[in-house]
């Protein structure tokens, strides 16, 4: 079983590739909040759904201090083609090797369709402006998950 973070754990750091041909370092976004969730697949029908729900929070999410960044192992240009064609209006970052999924524990043995597989588990991490884990959550459902972060986050 892979190692879960728990509140007040060091974010593992990380450069990856992005949609938009960059890259992006969890160090750059220090200072601020950033919710980084793992996503197993782009445009799988629980993949969009959950990264149209953060589309459609991310102004308010932004206004409340955080940056939202979507982490899967896709490669780059499949992120490009799921961001343009759902208007995905924030950062999605190619863990293609899945070090950095499995040093946030977001990548292992998982329960699907009552089968035991190996692969991301979906997961979102709640980073501070120091770069600690504020909150994790793991195994969480595609629908409805933004509406119960934002919750959890005092948000609503």
């Amino acid at each position: 079983m892979t190692d879960r973070l728990k509140p007040g754990d060091p974010a593992p750091e990380f450069t990856l590739p992005t949609d938009d041909g960059g890259t992006l370092s969890l160090s750059g976004l220090r200072g601020r909040k950033v919710i980084l969730y793992a996503y197993p697949a782009a445009m799988t029908p629980g993949c969009t759904k959950q990264a149209c729900d953060f589309r459609d929070s991310l102004a308010s999410l932004q206004a409340a201090g955080y940056e939202v960044v979507g982490i899967s192992p896709d490669k780059p240009a499949k992120l490009a083609k799921f961001r343009d064609r759902d208007a995905i209006t924030f950062p999605l970052v190619s863990d293609e090797d899945k070090a950095v999924l499995t040093a946030y524990g977001a990548f292992g043995e998982k329960q699907m369709y009552g089968r035991t597989v190996t692969g991301v588990i979906r997961s979102t991490f709640v980073v501070d402006e120091d770069g600690r884990i504020e909150q994790a959550f793991y195994n969480v459902r595609a629908t409805g998950h933004v509406a119960k972060l934002r919750r959890d986050l005092g948000l609503e």
